[in-house]
């Protein structure tokens, strides 16, 4: 890390990317990392939330790193995970099984966020989980990505999954990082698992990182399965649409309605960005975005 950045971003982020290999960084094991034959409380209580769905408040362990940073909203099991995204055995699986489950389609969305920002010197993988997104960004070419995540056991997967990003712990509405430091920035499946108040602080802050003239590549689910009938989508996508129509309405996505109630162009609009390209492929929907001029820099 270059001294300049070291005196623009302050002592919080210093410390955030001075374990600089999170490949190798020991992470605490959590009650389902430590789920053996002998701990019958814990194979009772992981058999528990599989059988019936309900999410239930993560346990996050002792000296888990930037466990007093969290925000509430992450506190919780997303799609059912046991314990969410804050444990080892969890992740791992996760890392593999979301894309079968999501039938491989983001492996071509990730390809055209990467082709999008593809001109990038720079650019941050926000939420960005287990890296999937770094790896496409670095196979098309771009020479500096990031990895912005508060899980650490997700990010220890992207540091493994792609040697030589730059690891952030952090969530992006706080994210620590300087003034428009960034040519671009990507986020895939985020913002529809933010509560509304932070993901109007993420994109604000999504415009203070990137520089003007910059690029934002976001991919959400598209609005289609949340909103149409099972029947009329099995007419209109066939088994793959039923099959998307089903998985949306059946894992625990707080905040879903949400984000597709929203105005997009207008919300991105009001905090600085020009709508370049709106495209629906479901299951998934991607949006290009351009940072306007410097006056809108806080």
């Amino acid at each position: 890390m270059s001294n300049a950045l070291a005196r623009s971003t302050g002592p919080a982020l210093v410390r955030a990317l001075e374990p600089a290999d999170w490949a190798v960084r020991e992470l605490p094991d959590s009650w389902l990392d430590r789920a053996r034959p002998r701990g019958l409380r814990n194979l009772w209580e992981l058999a528990l939330r599989l059988v019936t769905r309900r999410p239930r408040p993560v346990r996050l362990p002792e000296g888990m790193p930037g466990r007093e940073r969290l925000p509430g909203y992450l506190l919780q099991e997303f799609h059912q995970l046991p314990n969410g995204n804050f444990s080892k055995t969890m992740t791992g699986a996760y890392a593999v099984g979301f894309d079968r489950v999501m039938l491989g389609v983001l492996v071509e969305a990730r390809a055209l966020m990467a082709e999008r920002l593809a001109d990038c010197a720079r650019v941050l993988d926000v939420g960005a989980g287990a890296g999937h997104v770094a790896a496409a960004l670095r196979r098309r070419g771009v020479p500096d990505v990031w990895a912005l995540e508060p899980s650490p056991y997700l990010l220890q997967q992207a540091a493994r999954e792609t040697p030589g990003l730059t690891c952030v712990q952090a969530v992006i509405e706080e994210s620590g990082l300087p003034d428009g430091h960034f040519d671009g920035a990507a986020a895939c499946f985020v913002f529809h698992e933010m509560p509304r108040e932070a993901a109007d602080r993420a994109l604000a802050e999504l415009r203070r990182i990137v520089r003007p003239g910059g690029r934002l590549v976001i991919v959400e689910p598209s609005a289609q399965q949340a909103r149409e009938t099972l029947l009329a989508m099995w007419r209109r996508h066939g088994w793959r649409g039923a099959y998307f129509r089903l998985l949306a309405r059946g894992a625990f996505e707080p905040f879903l309605d949400e984000w597709h109630d929203r105005d997009h162009a207008a919300w991105l609009g009001q905090h600085g960005f020009r709508v370049e390209e709106d495209r629906d492929c479901m299951p998934w929907r991607m949006l290009t975005a351009v940072a306007g001029g410097p006056r809108l820099l806080r």
